[in-house]
């Protein structure tokens, strides 16, 4: 399959189909003077090819009994050459009426972009340019970004001199008023800031256009991220948000903001989960820090700090195969990233932010401090800002683009209703959204992206045509802004630099779940003795207790977890028992048992109030389930969580049997983690009939299945080991056969120490004691999590070795003084889930001194155990 951008008279194909669309394009080209003329008709060509590209291609093919020419690539020339618009135009009235609408808002758009140039000249050049002249206006460069308010885009400007210039076509007084806060925040903190020059006027705007330069050095590269960082300090403080890496230029050691429209944001979530709350508030709400997108390609990060080069869109997006041939057609495939202007080069590399995560708090720390130790001073300054224009976001950009491209298929583009309802897409039952509808369609039949306005001191929202919507924001944004600033502290200020650092390590890289770096060796051993171990466990409980998130009903947590064990992100703790909320509830309730501190049984149990309503919901939506799927990631976690979560805080047996029948009896998957022999242990800890029942389907389905992975978590052991444990509860030996077919069949990676894919997962899952003992033999863990780093490695030890996990454990005692909890996370970044953060280190910690049954193993409660003997 090619993509020629070539026809065979040596012109491009967009080209081409401009040239079938040229009496539209000439007719207008006579109303722009020259010399801007002829780029004029080229940027309305490339315009109306967008709109018209896939009804051409369709005529195209069905043309292609009808041309005669000997080659693919001249019965296309052909076909552009003898197309009769009027007979096109007569099948698609829509499309006409696209075109010819274009046609006019381009001649509009350049009169107006012309004339106000004209007038405002003296005035830019005197402030833009510092009375140095220009020279001649030789070029106008249109669709910089979106457009709106009937074909409005930003603008470009090239003089004779080489200076540049952007226009833009929407009011600048917010970017003014932020221009104000940052010098008032560089006199605060010793830090210079680059602003480009604004020259506002009545609606419109000029603004200096700032040119990528590269950092000369290390320092330089520093220095940036130091400046980045008290900016992002004064844009969380007010409520700036889509802040990504177009809207941010890295003008050697100076990042320059060249887009603040979307200052004082109303915060908008339904979401009763004060996490999610806790995360739209943070500083991830201004997109300048890591926003990964994740697709069926993979994952790319469009913050300020991303848009890294060579990257595959994470969605597929429409593009043409042979293009240029009368075989061309449309196909969806992923784009590459040319890359942004947002990051400081060091020779040829952009500096990676993570590299300079010091410099970046040490700028966060000196801005935030700043702003609590003078915010009556920022106060006076946001106040002035009661009136000024602000963009309000209702949704992503580019779901507008997508509708606006999708919306050109010939199918919708004979009958105006057609159209209107594919725009019917945007009814989302939101009572907001659903009330912004007519105007979207609007702005969507004027080929604009949808633009809302609102200003900090209202509640109510301005259309693109300035038709006020009054009362439609829950409150002013300066109330919100206000609050924020009023609220800032030591404490807001730590969870900020959390969130930084695990944002930060959530840029997308390649995970491994094979066990990290050893420890060093100068840590000095700490005798694990009960009492120890469980004071080390309260001052883990504790950390997780301070970080958590407290709403009217409920707690939860934000932690940096694995999305199908392929992507790190921030996330607010889900309802599972591996990273989630029902993991952490575990450790506290285990904990809160054995020294009897309330705090601990109290935050268990509030952590759980989500879980009946998740059920239920579960009950009436079986694709949820399909969704969640089984093992221990899933509803068999789950499961496995209330079976011991039951007698520890004296739930209501009712709930965890509802969880039992919602489990799914099918699954894609085999594994321990994620699908059928994470289930089958899951049932056979819970022990009830019904999930016995449950458990012969499962070991069913395990014998005789194939799997292409070892290890215990994805793999060959995880799936032996789960038979095996089936045939000795129910005395099965043909389970049995099976469980060793799987445990000899497993390949053993001598390097990789951990309980996931590792030498002490396999050691667990075959009760060995060689094994086990050649893992005695290699070095602790720096990684402390039960996942793949030390107390897994301690948990395979305990049984055949406990000289050994008794020493390893005073060694992770002594670390664990020294240096603090170090999770399996990128970085060792705090979270608080079982498997590799805080609350698995907790769970460890007790089960080395008080040997509560342990998770990596689903061993079950000792009354379920008795119960089911």
């Amino acid at each position: 399959m090619t993509s020629a951008a070539e026809t065979s008279t040596g012109e491009s194909w967009t080209a081409a189909f401009a040239h079938a669309l040229r009496p539209l394009i000439d007719a207008s080209r006579t109303e722009v003077a020259p010399p801007f003329d002829a780029a004029f008709a080229e940027q309305l060509g490339r315009r109306l090819v967008a709109i018209a590209a896939r009804t051409l291609v369709l005529e195209l093919h069905n043309a292609r009994g009808t041309l005669t020419s000997p080659t693919s690539a001249e019965r296309f020339t052909e076909f552009t050459r003898t197309l009769n618009l009027s007979s096109i135009f007569n099948r698609y009235p829509v499309l006409a009426r696209l075109l010819a609408q274009a046609c006019e808002q381009a001649v509009s758009t350049h009169h107006e972009l012309s004339s106000r140039f004209t007038r405002d000249r003296e005035r830019i050049v005197r402030t833009i340019f510092d009375g140095d002249d220009p020279g001649a206006l030789i070029s106008i460069e249109t669709g910089q970004g979106d457009a709106h308010q009937q074909g409005r885009t930003v603008a470009i400007l090239t003089f004779e001199s080489g200076g540049k210039l952007v226009y833009r076509p929407r009011p600048v007084g917010l970017h003014v008023r932020f221009t104000e806060q940052l010098e008032w925040l560089a006199g605060r903190t010793g830090l210079t800031f680059r602003a480009p020059r604004l020259l506002p006027r009545d609606g419109y705007g000029w603004i200096e256009h700032i040119a990528y330069e590269p950092c000369a050095d290390v320092a330089g590269v520093a220095e940036f991220y130091q400046r980045l960082g008290a900016l992002l300090a004064l844009l969380y403080a007010v409520d700036g948000t889509d802040m990504h890496y177009e809207n941010l230029i890295a003008c050697g050691d100076q990042p320059v903001l060249v887009d603040v429209e979307t200052l004082f944001h109303p915060t908008l979530t339904p979401d009763t989960d004060p996490a999610v709350l806790a995360l739209v508030r943070s500083v991830h709400r201004t997109a300048l820090l890591p926003h990964v997108l994740l697709g069926d390609n993979g994952v790319a990060d469009v913050s300020g700090v991303g848009g890294d080069h060579g990257v595959l869109s994470p969605l597929n997006a429409v593009d043409w195969a042979d293009a240029g041939t009368d075989r061309m057609r449309l196909v969806r495939r992923p784009k590459t990233s040319s890359g942004a202007l947002n990051r400081p080069l060091l020779g040829d590399t952009p500096a990676e932010p993570a590299d300079y995560q010091d410099s970046l708090l040490a700028g966060f720390r000196a801005g935030y401090d700043a702003i609590v130790a003078h915010r009556d001073e920022l106060l006076r300054l946001v106040r002035q800002c009661v009136n000024e224009e602000v963009r309000f976001v209702a949704r992503a950009t580019r779901q507008y683009a997508r509708l606006l491209d999708e919306s050109t298929h010939p199918s919708v583009l004979a009958d105006a209703l057609d159209r209107d309802l594919a725009f019917g897409v945007l009814v989302v039952d939101d009572p907001l959204l659903d009330r912004l509808v007519p105007f979207e369609v609007s702005d969507l039949w004027r080929g604009d992206v949808p633009l809302f306005t609102c200003r900090p001191g209202s509640t109510d929202l301005w259309t693109a045509s300035g038709l006020r919507l009054p009362g439609m924001l829950p409150e002013p944004g300066l109330h919100a802004v206000t609050r924020k600033v009023l609220a800032m502290s030591e404490v807001d200020r730590h969870d900020q630099q959390w969130m930084i650092t695990a944002l930060l390590a959530s840029r997308p890289r390649p995970v491994s779940h094979h066990s990290g770096v050893p420890l060093p060796g100068h840590v000095a051993p700490v005798d694990p003795d009960p009492a120890r171990l469980l004071v080390a466990a309260c001052g883990i409980a504790d950390q997780i207790l301070a970080h958590a998130v407290t709403g009217e009903d409920r707690v939860n947590w934000l932690g940096l977890e694995l999305v199908d064990d392929r992507h790190w992100t921030v996330q607010p703790l889900g309802a599972g028992l591996s990273n989630g909320y029902t993991g952490v509830a575990l450790f506290l309730a285990e904990l809160g048992q054995l020294t009897g501190a309330a705090r601990y049984v109290d935050f268990a149990r509030d952590a759980l109030r989500p879980l009946p309503a998740l059920l239920e919901m579960f009950a009436h939506e079986p694709e949820l389930v399909t969704a969640a799927g089984g093992g221990i990631h899933g509803l068999g976690g789950i499961c496995h969580g209330l079976a011991r979560l039951t007698p520890l805080l004296g739930l209501d047996r009712a709930l965890l049997t509802q969880a039992v029948r919602l489990m799914p009896e099918e699954d894609p998957s085999l594994t321990v983690v994620d699908g059928v022999a994470g289930s089958l242990a899951a049932m056979l800890a819970v022990g009830t009939p019904e999930a016995l029942a449950l458990a012969y389907h499962y070991a069913a389905a395990l014998r005789g299945a194939i799997c292409p992975a070892n290890g215990f978590a994805r793999g060959h052991s995880g799936i032996g080991w789960a038979l095996r444990r089936y045939a000795a509860t129910v005395r099965d030996e043909v389970s049995d056969v099976a469980a060793r077919t799987f445990l000899e069949s497993d390949a053993i990676d001598p390097t990789d120490t951990g309980w996931c894919t590792g030498l002490a997962g396999v050691a667990l899952a075959r009760d060995d004691k060689r094994l086990a003992g050649l893992l005695a033999s290699r070095e602790p863990l720096r990684d402390m999590s039960l996942c793949h780093g030390e107390l897994g490695v301690v948990e395979a030890l305990a049984a055949h070795h406990p000289s050994a996990a008794t020493r390893r454990t005073a060694l992770l005692l002594g670390a664990l003084e020294e240096h603090g909890a170090r999770c399996a996370t990128p970085g060792g970044v705090p979270s608080p889930g079982l498997l590799t953060g805080l609350a698995g280190i907790g769970h460890g910690l007790l089960r080395q001194g008080f040997g509560i049954p342990s998770v990596l193993l689903l061993q079950a409660s000792p009354d379920t155990e008795e119960s089911t003997r």
